[in-house]
Parts: C-alpha cells; sequence; structure tokens
C-alpha cells in the first residue's frame, strides 16, 4: 500500500509541473461532462416528473377523433362504455388550456365535481364548491400575483371578462402538474370555454383489473370507431418517446463539445510528449517496472478524469436543480414551461453515473495508459535519446 500511495504521490506532483496544460484538459474534459450529465439528468427528472403525474391518472381516457383531430365527445357514450364488463365509473372530463395575455403562458384548467383530479396537497384554503370559485397552484398564484382571498380575472370564449374567487392554493409531488393548474366546477368551466351541453372534452374510464385495460380499450374502439382510447402506459411511453427524442437533439447541438472531446482523448491515444517519453526513460533506468510507471500513468489519468467529472457533475447538477437548467429547458420541456422559478426535484441514480463515467472516465484513462506502454517496455536508453 505505501508503495502505491508514493507513486500515487509522484504522479500528483507530475500534473502539478505541466499545471497549466493539465488545466486546460480539466476544463475542456468539464465541460463535455457538464453537458452530457445535463441532459441526462433533464431527461430523467422530467421521466420521474411525467410518472408522478400518471400516479392519478385514470386506467383509460377515451377521446373523439373527428377529421384527425381531438373533438369534444358525446356524453351519451359513457353510458354504453359503462355496461362493458370489467369497467367501473365512466366520468366525463372538462379541462383545457388558456392562454393568459398578463403573464403570456400558457395555463392549465381543469373542472371537478366530487373531488381534484390528481394527489393534490392544499397548501391554503379549499377546493371550489361554489360557482365562480377556484383553486390555482403556486405558479398561477405568483404569475398573476393572486392567492386565497383574492381574485382571478379571465377572458371568456366570448371576449367577456369573468371573475373568480380564489379559495384554494395547492401543491403536488411534480412541480409540471401545479405549476399552471387551475380547478374550477365543471359548470364553471364548461361555461367559460363554451363547450355544448351533452358534451365533454374526453371520458375517465376506471378498469378493475389492469390487465384488462388493453382488452377494454380495443372493445371502445370497435363500438365507437370515431374514438382513440388511451391507456395510461401508451401516455408514459409517449412522453418517454418525446423527452428522448429532445434528449437526442440537444446531444446534436452540442456535438461540437463532443466532437472536442473525442479530439482530445484521440491525441492521447496517438501517443505522449518528448517531455513525458524522456521522464519515463529516467524512471526505468532508476529501477522503475513497466507496472510502475503504467500505474503512474493511470493514476495521472485517472485523476484529470475524476477532477473532470467531479467538476462536470457539480456544474450540471447546480445547473439543473439549482438554477431551473436555465440553458436546456426551453428545448426540453417545450411549450409547457410558464415559469421562470420552475424547479426540477433533485434526483440521481448510480445507473446515470455509471453511465457518464463510462462514457467520459474510462476512454480517457486508457488513452492514457496505452501509449504509455510501448515507451515503459523500451529501453531507457533509447527512450532518453529520443
Amino acid at each position: 500500500m505505501r508503495r502505491h500511495l508514493k507513486i500515487l504521490e509522484f504522479a500528483l506532483s507530475a500534473l502539478w509541473r505541466r499545471r497549466f496544460k493539465n488545466l486546460a484538459i480539466v476544463v475542456v474534459y468539464g465541460f463535455t461532462i457538464a453537458v452530457l450529465a445535463s441532459i441526462l439528468l433533464m431527461t430523467d427528472a422530467m421521466r420521474g416528473e411525467a410518472e408522478q403525474i400518471l400516479i392519478g391518472a385514470p386506467d383509460l381516457v377515451v377521446q373523439r377523433v373527428a377529421a384527425g383531430r381531438h373533438d369534444l365527445i358525446p356524453v351519451d357514450y359513457a353510458e354504453e362504455i359503462r355496461g362493458l364488463p370489467g369497467v367501473g365509473e365512466v366520468s366525463p372530463r372538462y379541462w383545457g388550456y388558456y392562454f393568459d395575455a398578463f403573464t403570456e403562458s400558457n395555463f392549465t384548467f381543469v373542472g371537478i365535481d366530487d373531488g381534484p383530479p390528481y394527489e393534490l396537497e392544499l397548501l391554503e384554503g379549499r377546493l371550489p364548491s361554489a360557482p365562480s370559485e377556484c383553486a390555482v397552484g403556486e405558479g398561477v398564484a405568483r404569475a398573476r400575483s393572486t392567492g386565497v382571498g383574492h381574485e382571478l380575472t379571465l377572458i371568456s370564449h366570448d371576449g367577456l371578462g369573468v371573475i373568480f374567487d380564489v379559495v384554494g392554493e395547492f401543491q403536488a409531488s411534480s412541480s409540471i402538474l401545479t405549476n399552471d393548474l387551475v380547478v374550477f366546477r365543471n359548470a364553471d368551466l364548461v361555461e367559460l370555454f363554451g363547450i355544448p351541453e351533452g358534451r365533454a372534452v374526453d371520458l375517465s374510464v376506471e378498469v378493475f383489473n389492469d390487465g384488462e385495460v388493453s382488452t377494454v380499450a380495443a372493445k371502445v374502439k370497435r363500438i365507437f370507431p370515431d374514438t382513440r382510447p388511451i391507456t395510461r402506459s401508451e401516455i408514459l411511453r409517449t412522453y418517454d418517446a418525446v423527452f428522448s427524442w429532445r434528449s437526442g437533439m440537444l446531444l446534436t447541438v452540442f456535438a461540437a463539445a463532443l466532437a472536442a472531446f473525442c479530439i482530445l482523448a484521440w491525441d492521447k491515444a496517438t501517443g505522449i510528449s518528448a517531455e513525458e517519453r524522456r521522464e519515463i526513460g529516467v524512471l526505468k533506468a532508476l529501477g522503475w517496472s513497466t507496472r510502475d510507471v503504467l500505474e503512474l500513468k493511470f493514476w495521472e489519468g485517472a485523476a484529470i478524469s475524476l477532477t473532470s467529472f467531479l467538476l462536470g457533475l457539480i456544474a450540471a447538477l447546480v445547473h439543473i436543480f439549482l438554477l431551473g437548467a436555465s440553458l436546456l429547458a426551453p428545448v426540453i420541456q417545450g411549450w409547457s414551461v410558464l415559469f421562470p422559478e420552475f424547479r426540477f426535484t433533485p434526483s440521481i441514480t448510480v445507473y446515470q453515473l455509471f453511465v457518464l463515467g463510462f462514457l467520459t472516465v474510462v476512454p480517457y484513462v486508457a488513452s492514457t495508459v496505452a501509449p504509455s506502454w510501448k515507451a515503459a517496455v523500451t529501453d531507457p536508453e533509447e527512450v532518453m535519446r529520443g
């Protein structure tokens, strides 16, 4: 152990002698890791947020399609769907998106009758139970400078202003769910959006057996050919595909950083400098074995790699979880990002660290040790002569 520690100490001193060169390598290396880690961490954080949203999602959602577009569905469809084997409650849902001209943001409006559509925790107040009442999420309250005891003014479908009393403010385990959410009574939302009588936005279907969701969806499609049944698993796969596509697009944008890292690794793999060769020759002449020289170069590569890895990872964590991914959020999240104060729930796994380390640390350490082997097995006198 003492011998290994001495070799490590010598490796660190050798790196310090070439500190300016190594500092440049650490900056480029760390930046590359920060970019890759930011994309990886943000994509997984968004998947986690989507999974939190879907915990309270219906087993099956039935939409009506007209001319290839989502259309309002007749409420009468619910009666026939409710009669299918294995189906429980079938409820019409009223929801939609609202562009707020005051904040230039999109709000999500949801109507309720019996209870909240998701597992929402009230911070203050209660859910709407009387006409012209609403409950808002933390993001909406912050953007419109409102809260419990205040009012929320909106523009209805016919261009008239409508005033709602804010009676509750809530939060949930997912920031995406509540940041832009406003909850109304169903009757108020129908009037606000001008939804015709006997129509709903879609139908929420409860299926007793999770293994029969696909079967029920197929039966609904057969009975009502103009509908589009969507299962919870299909929604999750859609989220995953969208986030994966956007993260891949970001990797393409930052291809220059990846190219810089590849050039750096290639330069290290194609050979070592004359100074490093003479240093290896001197060490061999002093009695160092080939194994000791390779261990020395391993520690040098590991020190630079781990330093760059930690700096890049810390920079990515700060960027994603403290600064709200200000550089990447508009691309990954898309139009649903409403407020700059949005924060991701901190999350990092061993698998993420392993993938990131395998793609960055391992290639660099290998490219540092490999070219040193040839100099280490060559006669010291020949090496020192160049």
